[in-house]
């Protein structure tokens, strides 16, 4: 079994919002100092969404060692205050406009420093050259310098404010100051490009958790009254008007509209609803007003269950995002020793070479060695093939689960309810040894009337329609009997309702066993009384859910069921499945997926998907749980990977297909960092390209892959 299954955490995750965090190597260093405190379970730093997800009793000691390792920075306890959110959009924007005044001065006085280049080799202008110079550069690279200064006194020597100020102040002390200068402006330039194009991201993606409702109207003696959504209780009632959101999951008491659900499961097409309908926060009315008896408080509603996930969907990283983090660790270092071997061996072996020339190559390989590309890049990739997932009414629970579904090879399908509907209405009575069909379903109902399950209720809905009712005080017994039926005493009689297995096991003499659809039969006092069809019709998207699946590269799709074989043979038959498992009891559905996962081991992972509550223990199992249509079941969003907010099963089609888009794109910036780095860490070694060439391409690559990046979330996959 699986670490899922375990619901109840002892330590809650607490989230933070990071503030004057703008290094993504920093940040790095204040997720590996935090784990290795004691006392912490946990720590995520995700960089793209400037969130820590901490598990930890002791929050004081993390907020000390946070202030050892970066003093500037400041964590805010997620705030749900807009007016708050509202203030920091503020100070950024005042600190871009800030920061771009500066630049402008730098520029404007390094421009003044080429265009008077020769006029200042006069040495009676020497000194107002370099007062230019050191003007522009201070301007320019204040930060950098303040930033590297307490790096190294922290001991550490390989991030990138460090590598900058010793690539510029060689080129400074080597007298190179036009390109010293310019790699400096140009490198804060990069540096604001590639902010604002992570903030863009960042905005995208939190526009997510805007569809939280901020207000609700609540009906008190005194008439209505506006309040926030956490001050509402269970049981009050509210007004919702044409045009809002809900705010709290409820039942309508009056009134009819078309509700927009589109925030919740990326269905456009409204739904009407009207008295005694249950509604979710978050949905939209659009045509009339409502008012609601509400069921949950807000903290335990749909919106705030999706709000959750989604914010907590970074704390799960994918394997390639640790592998890149822990790559740069060692990579920069390498870069800074192949640098000082390139500018101390050369000089000693080959003739005619100076040291200048070898210092200036090993200063263009420290421009080109900062790693931002792959480090802030393929975190927002995988944040944005979240947000992507989100919107389309998919939510995925963290970044390991977008890789785990791009290499997806095997769907294995639980039947009612995930490929059928889970409707189920009695089709035909069939009553026998001188039973009629109202006593066969008032026998059938007696014994199912305290059950909630669906083919249970459908029993009771049945002899309801036909205008009787069962006697409850006549019931003097009932026994569960696991994965076969129950047994009642009905007055004087003992009653017999379950599967052909049950029949077989009370040695029941019955004509026949197979049949295509699910039957309930029925035995009174030993003798066999008849049986129920009941019917349950295949979803309409199935068929092309299993297609969609196939070009997917899907190349094994199952079915787990516990109805009778034929039933199952009949649905799997209609939906081209490659095999099907009938007849199960929820302990027989692990142990054959578990034989399913053996098979495939060699060919990808395996996913389940399932109703999120009766196959929990399949779901925790799978490579890649899937609850399907559960929103508002704690089970599914607990134990489940991936959660499907419809009760479509092409939305499973769709799950992967946006999985192995985030995929390609993660592998497109990979490769696209790599192969430009590489190439300039040869051209710079052979004196074939200048430092400002080495800070194009690194600020360059860096901005290239956070635009790549940004396409998961706004294109189709």
């Amino acid at each position: 079994m699986d670490e899922r299954i375990n619901i109840m955490e002892e330590i809650p995750i607490q989230r933070f919002s990071v503030k004057n965090l703008d290094c993504v190597s920093c940040a790095a260093k204040i997720e590996q100092g935090l784990n290795a405190l004691d006392g912490v379970d946990e720590a995520v730093l995700d960089f793209a969404s400037l969130s820590l997800h901490l598990k930890t009793k002791d929050v004081a000691r993390v907020l000390e060692e946070v202030r050892k390792l970066e003093p500037e920075i400041e964590l805010v306890p997620k705030s749900k205050n807009k007016v708050l959110d509202e203030h920091k959009e503020e100070a950024e924007r005042f600190k871009v406009k800030r920061e771009l005044s500066v630049l402008i001065v730098a520029s404007f006085l390094f421009i003044l420093q080429i265009f008077f280049e020769d006029w200042f080799h006069n040495k009676a202008f020497a000194n107002l050259e370099i007062a230019l110079v050191f003007s522009a550069y201070i301007l320019a690279g204040w930060n950098v310098l303040f930033g590297a200064l307490r790096t190294i006194r922290k001991g550490i020597l390989f991030d990138e404010n460090v590598l900058m100020v010793i690539a510029t102040g060689g080129a400074m002390a080597i007298h190179a100051y036009s390109e010293a200068v310019g790699v400096m402006i140009f490198f804060k330039v990069g540096e604001m490009l590639q902010e604002l194009a992570v903030s863009r991201s960042r905005r995208s993606i939190k526009s997510l958790l805007a569809i939280r409702p901020d207000k609700a109207v609540v009906k008190t003696l005194e008439g209505y009254m506006e309040t926030t959504p956490e001050s509402v209780n269970v049981g009050d009632i509210i007004l919702i008007k044409p045009g809002e959101k809900i705010p709290l999951d409820g039942d309508i008491l009056s009134g009819n509209s078309q509700l927009d659900s589109s925030v919740l499961t990326g269905e456009f097409v409204p739904v009407t609803a009207g008295p005694g309908d249950k509604v979710m926060a978050g949905q939209i009315t659009k045509t009339g007003a409502l008012t609601i008896c509400v069921s949950r408080p807000f903290n335990e509603s749909s919106i705030a269950k999706i709000m959750d996930l989604v914010e907590n969907a970074t704390a799960r990283k994918a394997r390639t995002e640790k592998f890149i983090t822990t790559f740069a660790r060692y990579y920069t270092p390498a870069v800074v020793f192949i640098a000082a071997c390139i500018a101390l061996i050369p000089p000693f072996f080959l003739v005619e070479s100076s040291f200048q020339t070898w210092i200036y190559r090993a200063l263009v390989l420290l421009v080109i060695s900062c790693p931002c590309a792959l480090v802030v890049s393929i975190p927002l990739g995988y944040f944005g093939g979240i947000g992507r997932a989100s919107r389309s009414g998919i939510l995925v629970k963290g970044s390991n689960y977008i890789d785990a579904l791009s290499v997806v090879k095997s769907v294995v399908f639980d039947k009612t309810g995930t490929l059928t509907k889970g409707v189920f209405k009695v089709i035909e009575a069939v009553p026998q040894n001188g039973f009629n069909q109202a006593e066969l379903l008032e026998f059938a109902a007696a014994a199912e009337c305290q059950s909630n399950h669906p083919i249970a209720t459908s029993i009771t809905e049945e002899l309801t329609r036909l205008g009787n009712k069962i006697d409850t005080s006549k019931i003097l017994e009932h026994t569960e009997i696991t994965g076969k039926g129950v047994r009642v005493r009905y007055g004087k009689h003992t009653v017999l309702v379950g599967n052909d297995k049950l029949l077989h096991r009370e040695k029941i003499p019955h004509d026949k066993c197979d049949f295509d659809s699910t039957v309930a039969h029925v035995a009174v006092d030993g003798t066999y009384a008849g049986c129920l069809i009941i019917g349950d019709e295949i979803r309409p998207d199935a068929e092309k859910a299993v297609n969609a699946l196939r070009r997917q590269g899907i190349g094994h799709i199952a079915m787990l069921t516990g109805d009778n074989s034929c039933a199952a043979e009949v649905v799997s038959n209609r939906l081209g499945l490659d095999r099907f498992y009938a007849d199960l009891l929820p302990e027989d559905k692990v142990r054959i997926f578990e034989k399913i996962v053996k098979n495939n081991t060699n060919s990808g992972k395996t996913a389940f998907v399932g109703d999120g509550i009766n196959d929990a223990p399949v779901i925790a199992r799978a490579d890649v749980g899937v609850a399907m249509g559960a929103l508002g079941s704690d089970a599914a969003i607990e134990t489940a990977d991936v959660v499907l907010m419809t009760d479509s099963p092409l939305k499973m089609a769709e799950a992967v297909s946006i999985a192995k888009h985030t995929r390609k794109i993660v592998w497109q910036n990979i490769c696209l960092a790599f192969v430009i780095k590489g190439i300039f860490i040869i051209l710079g070694a052979m004196g074939l390209a200048t430092m400002w060439e080495a800070v194009f391409a690194d600020m360059g690559t860096a901005l290239l892959a956070v635009a790549n990046s940004t396409r998961i979330f706004g294109g189709n996959p």
